[in-house]
């Protein structure tokens, strides 16, 4: 804390994930919110907003194969967006999905959205669905523990390409492993990313030549941390009415 508080008067400047990183220290170990570690790093996030925002690092794409699946990686300057691909068949049609994981700044989710890459329905082809997602995440604060989440009514049919029985299963479960399958991606592509060589790193694609290798997350300074805090949670969901949800988070 004190050091946060020196640099956050003489430098280097204090970085928000700091201060986020810092109030999960102090509420994992049981510190009370009236204490006076909290109201400090009020005070540190007070100084530091007060000073001109510096200019966010331009996004950056990265892609490759890690943990069985092709992985896209988008890193912004306040959040990240992990994808994967599906593909499978049903009644003799070929499908083909791709589902996205947005996480913010403390690795929580934002939202859950599938592209219909090849949908088992033609004209629904490069249309795009929010699965599940946070109200007023672009609001909320980035460390919340509950939340309310607005649920697709009725899910895509092609989710059955992720799991053959998903929709045997009741609909909070289906919509927690929704959340967790990204948490749980992400978990795969750090153990992987720094145990295990990454296919896809010696060239960049011919078709986006702006796209960088996986390997190379592990220097993105916005990327990593927000990452490294997703891997750790895990969530539950619960109904609230038919269309609105709970989602709680835990450490694992």
């Amino acid at each position: 804390m004190e050091e946060l508080e020196s640099r956050a008067h003489a430098g280097p400047p204090v970085r928000e994930n700091e201060i986020v990183s810092a109030r999960e220290f102090l509420r994992q170990h049981d510190f009370p919110t009236a204490s006076d570690y909290f109201s400090r790093l009020v005070q540190i996030q007070d100084r530091v907003g007060a000073r001109p925002a510096a200019r966010p690092p331009a996004k950056r794409n990265y892609g490759g194969e890690a943990a069985g699946w092709w992985m896209q990686l988008q890193s912004v300057y306040d959040h990240v967006i992990l994808s994967t691909c599906h593909q499978g068949d049903f009644n003799l049609r070929r499908g083909r999905v791709k589902i996205s994981h947005r996480f913010n700044q403390a690795g929580r989710i934002d939202f859950v959205e599938l592209k219909f890459l090849r949908s088992l329905q033609p004209e629904l082809d490069g249309r795009i669905r929010k699965l599940l997602t946070i109200k007023d995440y672009q609001q909320l604060g980035k460390d919340w523990h509950e939340a309310e989440a607005f649920a697709l009514r009725v899910l895509p049919q092609e989710l059955i390409f992720l799991f053959q029985d998903i929709f045997r299963c009741p609909r909070h479960e289906v919509l927690g492993w929704l959340i967790n399958i990204g948490h749980r991606a992400v978990e795969d592509l750090l153990n992987v990313l720094r145990t295990r060589p990454i296919n896809g790193c010696d060239t960049r694609s011919a078709g986006n030549p702006d796209q960088l290798c996986l390997k190379a997350v592990l220097e993105d300074e916005v990327a990593l941390p927000i990452l490294e805090r997703a891997a750790a949670l895990e969530s539950a969901v619960e109904f609230d009415d038919p269309d609105t949800v709970i989602v709680r988070y835990r450490h694992k």
